[in-house]
C-alpha cells in the first residue's frame, strides 16, 4: 500500500500548507547538556482532545528543551486543532490521508485507522522524507500498528510508545460479530505494542490495567509520565463571575459554587454529585449552587439522554434547575436555581467557573488520569474526587482535596457541607495554597518533557531486545493492509452503486 512513485515530498507538503514552520523564539534557553535529539511524533488524528493535548504539550516541551521535533499525523484540521499545531509553534505534517477514509459507511474505524497509519509511514519512507530527518526517536501513541515497521526499516532509531489506555478496552463489543471482529485487532495491539523499545503510560492506574490487559507483556514495566496542564493561569476576570454583559451585578453574587466539569456521559457518574448535593440540609445550601458543566454535543444521543436524566433526577429530589449554553445566560439565571447545567462550556467560561468555585466535585470512578482536578488545584480550588484511578495520584488527601468512595453518598455530602457551612475556611484556604504548588512541581509541561526525555535517553542507551513473532507480524501487517485496501475498494464501489443496506453496518470500532 505504498504511495505511487509519482508522489513526491513537495506534493505531499501541500497537505499541510496551512501550517507554518516552527518559531525559533519558542525554544527555551534551558538546553540539555547531552546532544539534542531528533524526535518524530506519529499521531493518528491531531484534533482537540485529551490525547491530542498531551501530544502537543509533549512536543512543545521537548522542543523547548532544545530537541528537534517533527509531528506527523493523518489528519489535522486548522479549524479544529490546538493553536500550537497551526500557528507555527510545531512542525506538523499531514500525511497518509489520501487513500483510506477515516470510516467506511460510518464503521470499521479501527481498520481504517491502522491502514491510514501504515499509509502515513510508507509515504514518508518511500518519499525519502523520513531519511532526510534522520530521527533518533519515534514517539508513537494511541495506535501501535506501525511500531514493528519502524523498528525493521529504521533500525538506528528507537521507538517509545505512549499508552493512554488499551484500545481494546475502549471498543464496543455488543454482539458476537463485533467480538469476533475485534479479536485480530486485540492481538495485533498487544504484539505491536510489545515491539516498542520503551513503553510509558499516563498513570500508575493505567499501568496496572496495561499489565492485566496484555499478559504476554508481563516482563515489560512501563514508565509513568503524567499529562500536564498549562501553569500560566489566566489573570483576566480574576474575581470570577461577577458582572453580566451589561456590566450589572448578576445573580451569582454571594453564591458558594460547587462545580462539576465532565462530559455528559454516564460513565462519569455525575448523578452522584446531584444526589450528594440534595442530601445536604436546605439551611446549609441556602446560598449555594451546584454547577454541572461539560462537553455536550446535541448530535450524540448519550449526551442528550444523560443530560435529560440528570435534569429529571434533580427535579425528583426537589432541586430547582436551569440549563444554559452561553456566558450571558449563565449569569442571569434566577437566584433560586439550585442546579445549573452548562452545556458545551467554552474555555473562557471554564476558567471563570474555576475561579468562582468553592469546591470541585470529580465523580468519575476509575478515571485513567483526569486533567480537571489539576486545573482546579492550579486555580486554588480543593477537589473532592473518587478514591480510585488517576485522582489517587494527583490529589493528596487532606492537603489538596479529599478522596471518597463513590458508593458512599453521605461521605460526599459531608465534604460538600464543609465547603458550605463556613466553619472550615482555614482548611480550604490552606488547600487553596497547596494545590497550585503541587501542580507546578509535578504536572507542568517542563516536568512532563523532562520525564519523557529521560525515558528516551534510557532506551537509546539500553540494548535492543528481539520481538517474538517479529517476521510473522510483519507479514500479518502487510496482509491486513492488502485486505483492507481491497475491502475499502469493494465497499466503496458497492456503496456508489447502491448495493449496500443498513444490515452491512454491524461492525463498529
Amino acid at each position: 500500500m505504498a504511495p505511487s512513485t509519482s508522489t513526491s515530498t513537495s506534493n505531499s507538503n501541500s497537505n499541510s500548507d496551512f501550517i507554518k514552520k516552527p518559531k525559533n523564539k519558542d525554544q527555551d534557553e534551558n538546553i540539555p547538556k547531552e546532544e539534542p535529539l531528533k524526535i518524530i511524533f506519529i499521531h493518528p488524528d491531531l484534533g482537540i482532545g485529551g490525547a491530542e493535548r498531551l501530544v502537543v504539550d509533549a512536543a512543545v516541551g521537548l522542543q523547548k528543551r532544545g530537541h528537534t521535533v517533527t509531528l506527523f499525523t493523518s489528519h489535522c484540521d486548522p479549524g479544529h486543532c490546538f493553536d500550537e499545531a497551526r500557528d507555527g509553534t510545531l512542525d506538523v505534517r499531514v500525511r497518509g490521508n489520501t487513500l483510506i477514509p477515516a470510516y467506511i459507511l460510518g464503521r470499521f474505524a479501527i481498520l481504517c485507522a491502522i491502514l491510514r497509519q501504515l499509509h502515513l509511514f510508507f509515504q514518508i519512507y518511500f518519499s525519502n522524507e523520513l531519511s532526510s530527518l534522520q530521527p533518533d526517536i519515534f514517539f508513537v501513541d494511541q495506535l501501535s500498528a506501525c511500531v514493528p515497521l519502524l523498528r525493521y526499516l529504521q533500525p538506528h532509531a528507537r521507538v517509545l510508545f505512549y499508552c493512554h489506555f488499551p484500545d481494546q478496552l475502549l471498543a464496543s463489543r455488543k454482539g458476537v460479530i463485533q467480538k469476533l471482529y475485534r479479536l485480530p485487532f486485540d492481538s495485533l495491539e498487544e504484539w505491536t505494542t510489545g515491539a516498542a523499545d520503551g513503553l510509558v503510560v499516563n498513570s500508575k492506574f493505567t499501568r496496572r490495567v496495561f499489565e492485566k490487559t496484555f499478559p504476554r507483556l508481563r516482563d515489560r514495566h512501563p514508565g509513568v509520565v503524567y499529562p500536564c496542564v498549562d501553569i500560566r493561569v489566566d489573570t483576566e476576570n480574576e474575581d470570577g463571575l461577577k458582572i453580566n454583559g451589561n456590566g450589572q451585578e448578576n445573580t451569582w453574587t454571594g453564591k458558594k459554587v460547587l462545580l462539576s466539569i465532565n462530559r455528559f456521559e454516564r460513565k462519569k457518574s455525575v448523578e452522584l454529585a446531584v444526589r450528594a448535593y440534595a442530601g445536604i440540609d436546605i439551611s446549609v445550601r441556602k446560598n449555594s449552587r451546584l454547577v454541572i458543566a461539560g462537553g455536550y454535543d446535541p448530535r450524540i444521543h448519550e449526551n442528550v439522554s444523560y443530560h435529560l436524566s440528570l435534569v429529571q433526577l434533580a427535579e425528583s429530589l426537589g432541586l430547582r434547575i436551569a440549563t444554559t449554553k452561553t456566558i450571558v445566560t449563565a449569569l442571569i439565571v434566577p437566584k433560586e436555581v439550585d442546579v445549573l447545567f452548562l452545556l458545551s462550556v467554552p474555555a473562557s467560561l471554564k476558567s471563570m467557573l474555576l475561579r468562582t468555585a468553592k469546591l470541585l466535585i470529580y465523580t468519575p470512578p476509575d478515571e485513567h488520569f483526569g486533567i480537571v482536578p489539576l486545573e482546579a488545584m492550579l486555580h486554588g480550588v480543593p477537589v473532592l474526587a473518587a478514591n480510585s484511578g488517576g485522582p489517587l495520584e494527583s490529589i493528596v488527601e487532606g492537603q489538596t482535596g479529599w478522596l471518597r468512595d463513590v458508593r458512599d453518598q453521605e461521605k460526599w455530602s459531608e465534604v460538600m457541607r464543609w465547603a458550605l457551612d463556613g466553619r472550615h475556611e482555614e482548611i480550604f484556604q490552606a488547600m487553596g495554597g497547596n494545590g497550585p504548588k503541587r501542580v507546578r512541581e509535578e504536572f507542568s509541561q517542563e516536568k512532563m518533557a523532562e520525564r519523557l526525555e529521560g525515558e528516551m535517553r534510557r532506551i537509546r542507551k539500553s540494548s535492543r531486545k528481539g520481538v517474538v513473532g517479529y517476521r510473522e507480524l510483519l507479514v500479518l501487517g502487510v496482509g491486513m493492509a492488502m485486505v483492507g485496501l481491497i475491502l475499502a475498494w469493494v465497499m466503496s464501489e458497492a456503496s456508489r452503486r447502491g448495493m449496500l443496506r443498513d444490515g452491512w453496518g454491524v461492525l463498529g470500532r
